[in-house]
C-alpha cells in the first residue's frame, strides 16, 4: 500500500522511519511519499495560505495548491484509492475504518494547518473528512501519522504475525486487550496473577477472555490507593 502525506511541514513525519513502520518500508510492504504544499503555489514566496472571506481570526490554505498536489498526485482516481482530509468536523476515526481502508492501493492525507482549510477542498477533492478526536492540534500531521500506523499494521505481513491482531484490542466489538505481565514476578509487593503462572493454558486463557471483556475487573492503582512510590 502506498501513502501520500500533502503538509507544510515534510519534516514531521520521522515517526515513519522507525520500528514497524521503518521495517515495513525497506521490505517493500508500505509505501510513504510526503508531499510539500509551498512546492505547489504559484507565486515566489510559496504561499499556500490567505486570510478568510468575511473576516476572523488566522490564515486558511487556499484550494489551488491542494488542487495541483493532487492532481500530480492522483493524475487518475481509481476505486482503489482513498483521498482523505485531516478535519476537527471529520469522521470520528476508529478501528472500523481501519479496517474497511485496508482494501486499498493508495491513501492520500491532506494534513490541515493554521485556522483551517478552504471549505472547497472537503466538498469537491477528497473522498472523506476524519478527525482522530474531539480535542485541536496544530495540524493534521500527528492524525496523518496515527492512520498510517493503524492502517499498515493490519497488512499482510507487517506485524509478521497474525495472532498479534486476532488478540488486540478492538479487534472485536467492545474487546480490549487482556493485561500483560512479565518479570519479575514481584515487584514491590505487587505480584502477577497466580493463574498466568500455573501453566494451566485452560484457565489461563479463560482468565484472559473474562478481564478483556469486563476491564473494570483490573485492579486500579490510583483507585485503590496502591501507587508505586519513586
Amino acid at each position: 500500500m502506498r501513502f501520500d502525506i500533502i503538509t507544510t511541514q515534510p519534516s514531521a513525519f520521522g515517526y515513519l522511519d522507525v520500528s514497524i513502520l521503518g521495517r515495513a518500508q525497506k521490505q517493500g510492504l508500505i509505501e510513504v511519499k510526503i508531499h510539500n504544499l509551498h512546492n505547489f503555489a504559484d507565486d515566489r514566496h510559496k504561499t499556500v495560505d490567505d486570510q478568510p472571506y468575511g473576516g476572523g481570526a488566522g490564515m486558511v490554505l487556499k484550494i489551488k495548491p491542494i488542487y495541483k498536489a493532487l492532481k500530480k498526485i492522483v493524475p487518475r482516481k481509481s476505486k482503489k484509492t482513498l483521498v482523505l482530509l485531516l478535519s476537527a468536523k471529520g469522521e470520528r476515526f476508529n478501528q472500523s475504518l481501519t479496517r474497511d481502508w485496508r482494501q486499498y492501493n493508495k491513501i492520500v492525507l491532506i494534513c490541515g494547518r493554521y485556522e483551517g482549510v478552504d471549505e472547497r477542498v472537503a466538498q469537491y477533492l477528497v473522498d472523506k473528512e476524519v478527525s482522530i478526536g474531539e480535542f485541536v492540534l496544530t495540524g493534521g500531521e500527528l492524525g496523518a501519522m496515527i492512520i498510517i500506523d493503524a492502517v499498515s499494521r493490519l497488512l499482510p505481513a507487517v506485524l509478521g504475525t497474525e495472532e498479534s491482531l486476532a488478540e488486540e484490542s478492538f479487534s472485536q466489538p467492545g474487546y480490549l486487550e487482556y493485561p500483560q505481565y512479565t518479570r519479575p514476578k514481584n515487584f514491590k509487593g505487587h505480584k502477577v496473577p497466580n493463574v498466568l503462572l500455573s501453566g494451566n493454558h485452560k484457565e489461563i486463557a479463560a482468565w484472559r477472555q473474562g478481564v478483556a471483556r469486563s476491564p473494570k475487573n483490573i485492579p486500579h492503582p490510583i483507585v485503590d490507593n496502591q501507587l508505586i512510590s519513586f
